[in-house]
């Protein structure tokens, strides 16, 4: 079973991040074994595995069933990938974490039905082993929030004028949900009050968002094989991050002559954004962004009760606001 190394510094939950990747081998029961092999080989290679993490640290304020927990896990890990296998068909992306996308390898049709497919193993997880109706219903408040966020991201593609306001709209959706979904209901179904779910339920979206305008920043700054998918792309397929937006608000007639182009962008022509994108401090103005939103989570984060997991919370908040892939 493959774990990212970064959890070797977490031992609190390292060996409940392994019984959740088990849990989601044992959960993919398709009869296309192609598809199948697909999804195992995604399932271990080697996700930073965040959004159970944070399940499971916010689960851990109060004595609760550990198995419990640990499905619930794998049913936000798993809802995930779905999503993730979604985004790829979009942005008919060829890898996904290093390795051939599913819609590259079995096209388009295949990947939709294998995202469904996922969607359903989610649903299944969480229809057993939630408590309550609470929970079912909070599944389906994060996953209008986040379908909404995609929607609106396709909508404003290739928008030349889109502003910073309309991109902490889209990831707030996209990324935040996820984040804010996993938080609420490690929280939730622990056994806590809901004013402190709730109060998980902000934290996750303020990790969620700082984590996504890391990612962005990334995407400049790294390259292909640390981050797993081919730099620029989202550029080319007309989604504008922050170091882009931020970058072009006062110059943006140097900018259109490039992104005019749209998906017709060569490589040089993305080569020469990224140039004007750093000249005019995209990248430090977006980090910004990051640090402030990575702020209100550590703030809140330290008004929970001191327990051995508000310091992993602390740390690995801390540490994704200074990743480096």
């Amino acid at each position: 079973m493959k774990i990212n190394p970064m959890w070797d510094k977490y031992p609190l939950i390292k060996h409940e991040l392994g019984l959740t990747l088990a849990l989601m081998q044992k959960n993919i029961k398709t009869d296309n074994e192609p598809v199948s092999k697909a999804i195992l080989e995604m399932i271990n290679s080697g996700g930073k595995l965040l959004r159970p993490a944070y399940l499971l640290l916010f689960s851990m304020f109060q004595k609760t069933d550990r198995n419990k927990i640990i499905a619930l896990a794998a049913a936000i890990e798993i809802l995930h990938m779905a999503t993730l296998i979604h985004d790829d068909v979009i942005d008919e992306s060829p890898t996904r974490r290093g390795m051939s996308s599913i819609q590259k390898q079995f096209g388009q049709s295949t990947a939709v039905y294998s995202g469904d497919y996922l969607f359903v193993v989610c649903f299944n997880l969480l229809a057993e082993y939630a408590s309550d109706f609470r929970g079912i219903q909070q599944y389906g408040h994060h996953m209008n929030a986040i379908l909404n966020g995609e929607m609106t991201q396709m909508v404003e593609r290739y928008d030349l004028n889109i502003s910073i306001d309309q991109y902490f709209k889209q990831i707030s959706g996209k990324t935040g949900q996820l984040f804010s979904l996993a938080t609420f209901l490690g929280a939730y179904e622990s056994g806590n009050k809901i004013k402190f779910a709730k109060n998980a339920e902000k934290i996750g979206l303020n990790i969620g968002v700082s984590f996504q305008l890391m990612d962005d920043i990334l995407d400049y700054t790294d390259n292909s094989q640390q981050i797993g998918k081919p730099v620029h792309n989202d550029m080319r397929e007309g989604v504008y991050s922050a170091p882009l937006i931020l970058a072009m608000a006062q110059h943006k007639d140097l900018f259109f002559p490039f992104l005019k182009k749209k998906n017709k962008m060569t490589d040089q022509d993305t080569e020469e954004i990224a140039k004007l994108v750093i000249e005019f401090d995209g990248i430090k103005k977006a980090k910004k962004y990051a640090e402030t939103y990575t702020k209100k989570a550590l703030i809140q984060i330290n008004d929970l009760p001191d327990k051995p997991a508000k310091k992993a919370l602390i740390d690995i908040t801390r540490e994704l606001l200074d990743r480096q892939s």
